[in-house]
């Protein structure tokens, strides 16, 4: 391991026992405690850096402060436009930021829009307020505008800040005013996202040390069987997903002792938005309570559901919420395929500005049109037992889709990834091509996107009230 590494090991380690002590603290000593501990923490690994990220906190403050209706798309803007700057400091004569610096940037560019998006939702739903004399049906709403302290307290709370998950201004709020936190559950669910952890970590470990990325730049790879060279990025994709399934199971951990992001389980919260529903726990009955609001990893789903476009629910989910909600709508597409793609760019755009984030990320959409296109044109004609067959093979395609794109995620240059696809003959691109040639032929490919488009929206919308009903019986029981 790297010594950087290292240093997010020690702080992923220490935030579990340090989340427990914050439980018996007052909401303003805890606000306080949490700001300084986690300031401490930016100016110990950026040093100099550290102003990077407080010129983004005061930017975002002075926008909101001036105007907080176009408060997100310029927050968006802002925020975006800085990191662009961040990553190009060199060219001004900067020295370059550290990792950690890097790492605390991209969490705090999605606090920043989050909170443009809330500050704005707070006024809207108070003029509604005004003007019909009714209490605002908002779930999860502000109920005051933060200061610049409550921005600051948000930004730099040490929960999460340089490793996430992503949490809401409003998700932070109810933390710090949990009547009872010593009452929330601790121990067990802590335990209990911890439980894999050392698997994960060792097998992290014991592959990345048989399979190391550096092999495949080099021209002795090339020399390798074909099949060994397309099974590589398989342990490569492997490696990575161990990696990272340690280290967002942990962060979860910290949140949990510290019982960020507990609600009753009838608030049907959602990885980084929080409550879906209003609910209110019956004072004399027993109530089950969650950490779903900070979930950042499902994984079983992201190794074992279907298709592409749902294993990306299952991955950084709180950053998929945020991409969701911030990105997708606002999206200059209407087809869904374009839309996943420019939301795939921003996500690109938001990792780092090298050419192997875009080359992944923008395959994604490839894929999911061919699988569209293979539901539309094939999976509908089959029976019961030809499907099953199908989601098989489909499940497994999908999983050799992100070996495949994760390459460039790795390698991160342009002339690396295409070495190696290049070595392997670009095979999924072939493949994603030659699905949807197939569903065009057999006139199943547009109707296929569309009802995969349909499919998409009809799920969402049955989710949503599943949840609303399941919501509203647990008010009334």
């Amino acid at each position: 391991m790297s010594p950087d590494e290292l240093v997010y090991l020690g702080v992923l380690a220490a935030s579990i026992p340090v989340g427990f002590l914050f439980r018996y603290l007052s909401p303003p000593v805890k606000q306080g405690a949490g700001l300084l501990l986690g300031l401490s923490l930016t100016i110990a690994t950026c040093q100099i850096h550290a102003l990077h990220s407080l010129v983004t906190v005061i930017g975002t403050w002075i926008i909101i402060k001036s105007t907080w209706r176009s408060a997100p798309a310029l927050c968006l803007g802002w925020t975006f436009l800085y990191l662009l700057f961040f990553r190009l400091v060199t060219w001004f004569g900067l020295p370059a930021p550290t990792p950690f610096a890097n790492a605390i940037q991209l969490l705090l560019t999605l606090k920043m829009v989050s909170l443009a998006n809330e500050v704005q939702s707070y006024h809207l739903e108070k003029k509604k307020e005004v003007s019909s004399f009714s209490k605002s049906p908002v779930i999860g709403g502000l109920s005051a505008e933060p200061s610049l302290y409550d921005i600051l307290s948000y930004s730099y709370c040490y929960v999460g800040i340089m490793t996430g998950p992503f949490f809401r201004f409003q998700t932070y709020v109810d933390w710090l005013r949990q009547p009872s936190p010593l009452t929330l559950p601790a121990v067990a669910p802590c335990l209990q996202r911890l439980k894999l952890v050392p698997v994960y970590g060792a097998l992290f470990l014991a592959v990345n040390s048989v399979f190391p990325l550096g092999y495949v730049r080099t021209d002795d790879f090339l020399n390798d069987n074909f099949f060994f060279r397309l099974f590589y990025m398989t342990a490569v994709f492997f490696v990575f997903r161990m990696r990272f399934y340690a280290a967002w199971c942990a962060a979860e951990a910290g949140c949990i002792s510290a019982g960020l992001g507990c609600y009753p389980e009838g608030a049907m919260s959602k990885p980084g938005g929080g409550p879906t529903v209003s609910y209110s726990p019956d004072p004399n009955a027993p109530v089950a309570y969650d950490f779903k609001t900070i979930q950042n990893i499902d994984c079983y789903n992201t190794d074992f559901c279907v298709k592409v476009r749902h294993g990306m629910r299952y991955w950084n989910m709180t950053v998929q919420w945020w991409l969701h909600h911030y990105i997708y709508p606002n999206s200059p597409f209407k087809a869904y395929v374009l839309r996943a793609g420019w939301t795939m760019f921003i996500s690109a755009y938001w990792h780092g500005l090298h050419p192997g984030y875009y080359l992944s990320f923008l395959t994604i959409p490839l894929c999911i049109a061919a699988e569209s296109a293979m539901e539309g044109s094939v999976r509908a004609r089959l029976g019961p037992w030809g499907q099953s067959a199908f989601d098989w093979v489909h499940w497994f395609l999908k999983m050799r889709a992100y070996d495949y794109m994760c390459m460039g995620f790795v390698l991160l240059k342009a002339g690396d990834t295409v070495h190696y696809w290049t070595s392997i003959y670009f095979i999924i691109h072939v493949l994603a091509v030659g699905c949807i040639v197939l569903g065009r032929l057999t006139r199943g490919g547009k109707r296929g996107e569309k009802r995969g488009e349909k499919e998409e929206g009809k799920v969402e919308e049955m989710e949503s009230k599943d949840k609303l009903k399941e919501g509203i019986r647990a008010k009334q029981d």
